[in-house]
């Protein structure tokens, strides 16, 4: 047992040589050096304790510790912000979190107004020129013959070319003797259904939109505000003129233009229609408020 003391006691530890040896166990800087004299140093330590008149136990003892030693020492090679080691492995064991998706619904409502942005600020010119011209084409149409006539033409329009389409891929494919099936497979399969949450999303919406209305047209009528039914009065007559010059189909075609026309005009000269626009709304409120001031116990309402 003395000479097992003494042997300890002048041996240095396993963590002191691995310090000596490499510095700081935060700092490798050869990870397979490092490996080469821990495990030197693991022989000699065991040697050293063989030699010694010690136990059984105690040899395992100290031979476990040196290991617990290196163990530890090893396991500092493996922190990512340690020089030289590669962090992904770590990285790719803990994989980040997957982003929460938005729903059905927000997703589809994003969409479709992203689409629609699209088509009004003509971003793809070609899809924009087809509905645009498409929708202006069926108005025209619509204008000369009546709406029954219109869905019978197209229908047998889009009939003819879809049936000469099929006939022709059937004989071809019965010429090169191929197997390539429905020429319009792709989208037969396809998913045309309306999905349910958007028919009450926007069956909501419109719900809200019309009871507001009826609201506004039962104050308007019923002269709860004797200023805004005179103004709504002078709208209907002035409505009465449009309706002379103009029937309901050309001011639908006039929208139309004016729709798929007005936003690209506006982006490009915002500046002065603002400008514009905000001296013709401030003659018209000085006009409004000339008038109102004429009529006798009539008082422009508070802005």
């Amino acid at each position: 047992m003395e000479d097992r003391t003494g042997v300890s006691s002048t041996t240095p530890s396993v963590d002191e040589l691995l310090d000596s040896e490499f510095g700081s166990p935060a700092e490798p800087q050869n990870p397979q050096l490092f490996d080469d004299v821990a495990k030197y140093l693991l022989e000699n330590r065991e040697a050293e304790a063989q030699d010694a008149p010690q136990d059984d136990d105690d040899i395992l003892d100290l031979a476990g510790g040196a290991r617990d030693a290196i163990e530890r020492h090893r396991s500092t090679l493996r922190r990512p912000d340690a020089p030289g080691v590669d962090s992904g492995s770590e990285a790719s064991s803990n994989p980040p979190p997957a982003a929460v998706k938005p729903g059905h619904g927000e997703s589809t409502a994003a969409t479709s107004s992203g689409v629609l942005a699209d088509l009004l600020y003509w971003r793809d010119i070609q899809r924009t020129g087809v509905v645009f011209g498409a929708s202006l084409f069926l108005l025209l149409s619509l204008s000369v013959c009546s709406i029954i006539s219109v869905c019978s033409y197209v229908a047998l329009a889009l009939l003819s070319v879809t049936i000469s389409f099929r006939i022709y891929k059937g004989i071809l494919q019965a010429v090169q003797k191929s197997e390539d099936g429905h020429p319009f497979k792709m989208y037969l399969d396809r998913d045309v259904a309306i999905p349910a949450e958007l028919v009450h999303k926007y069956g909501d919406g419109a719900l809200v939109r019309l009871n507001a209305g009826l609201k506004e047209l039962r104050r308007l009528f019923l002269v709860e505000d004797l200023v805004d039914s005179l103004k709504f009065a002078v709208l209907m007559w002035i409505l009465t003129y449009i309706g002379a010059l103009f029937n309901g189909l050309t001011l639908l075609i006039l929208g139309l233009i004016g729709v798929f026309s007005w936003p690209v005009i506006y982006e490009k000269h915002q500046a002065q229609i603002d400008h514009y626009y905000g001296l013709v709304s401030k003659q018209v409120k000085d006009v409004l408020g000339k008038i109102v001031a004429t009529i006798p116990g009539m008082k422009p309402k508070a802005e």
